[in-house]
């Protein structure tokens, strides 16, 4: 039997395979109902990220991540697929001067007239506690939501952190003591240039009775619970104290800071808005 050579075993192997059958496009047929859609995408991926962190050059995270194009009316679908690609065609170094890249690309994937991309990310402080000095970590929430309509750029920077406030009414009328909880603030921004998310955070915490920390002794917890006594402020405070850190900034040129309390003596919670137009 006559030996076959290299060429001759990749023809034969070639010619067995049976042939490739062409898969219907289901998502480019047309649909006749005549209504585009605004956003249609995927959301809730999970993937792991870099952003840029002010002390350490960039900071690794895992971000949940929302994708999406405008879908004109003659298309009965897109191609959720052609998202993923994009995403992983940029590698896992996200921040603020390559996200327009992101949405350049799926506008052209997708020849689509306007892309959106969110992400949201657990961002990690190393916090010293204030007495002891003693070192942990604390977590604050980011996100980015970002918008192209054909070249124009639209970007919103959200951080959230929670603080302690106590109350300046309980204070006032009480023999001793005050009720104090903690309060969530929410800041997103508009920016000439981009904003670090430690600025904010700290923009945040300066604003409250007192700023929280994972790690306390009995000393730290001492002078955290003294120096909420002697800051106390209203969520109405706590919003006007942000909105006049950020009026003084020069790089913010719009903002909605919002505050929500859990109070500790209601059964509900005190909100506070306050939105630069």
């Amino acid at each position: 039997m006559a030996k076959l050579n290299g060429p001759d075993i990749a023809r034969a192997r070639a010619e067995a395979r049976p042939p490739k059958t062409k898969l219907h496009d289901k998502q480019s047929e047309r649909d006749h109902r005549e209504l585009r859609i605004d956003k249609v995408g995927v959301r809730g991926l999970k993937f792991p990220v870099q952003v840029r962190d002010k002390a350490h050059s960039v900071q690794n995270t895992v971000a949940t991540i929302g994708m999406f194009v405008d879908l004109p009316k003659e298309f009965k679908g897109t191609h959720m697929s052609r998202f993923i690609e994009v995403l992983n065609a940029h590698g896992n170094i996200v921040h603020v001067e390559n996200i327009p890249d992101i949405l350049y690309a799926m506008q052209n994937k997708f020849q689509a007239a306007t892309s959106h991309l969110e992400m949201e990310f657990p961002y990690f402080l190393v916090k010293k506690a204030p007495v002891s000095g003693m070192q942990s970590v604390m977590d604050y929430v980011a996100r980015f939501d970002a918008t192209a309509c054909n070249k124009e750029i639209d970007f919103v920077l959200t951080v959230k952190a929670m603080v302690t406030t106590l109350c300046p009414c309980s204070k006032a009328i009480a023999a001793f003591g005050a009720h104090n909880q903690r309060g969530e603030v929410t800041v997103e921004i508009r920016f000439r240039k981009p904003v670090w998310i430690e600025d904010l955070i700290a923009i945040i915490e300066s604003a409250a009775s007192c700023e929280l920390y994972s790690l306390l002794k009995r000393q730290d917890e001492k002078a955290v619970t003294e120096r909420a006594y002697e800051n106390p402020v209203f969520v109405e405070d706590l919003v006007r104290n942000v909105a006049l850190s950020l009026n003084a900034h020069s790089e913010v040129t719009w903002y909605k800071v919002q505050a929500e309390n859990h109070e500790s003596i209601h059964n509900h919670n005190a909100y506070a808005c306050i939105e630069k137009g």
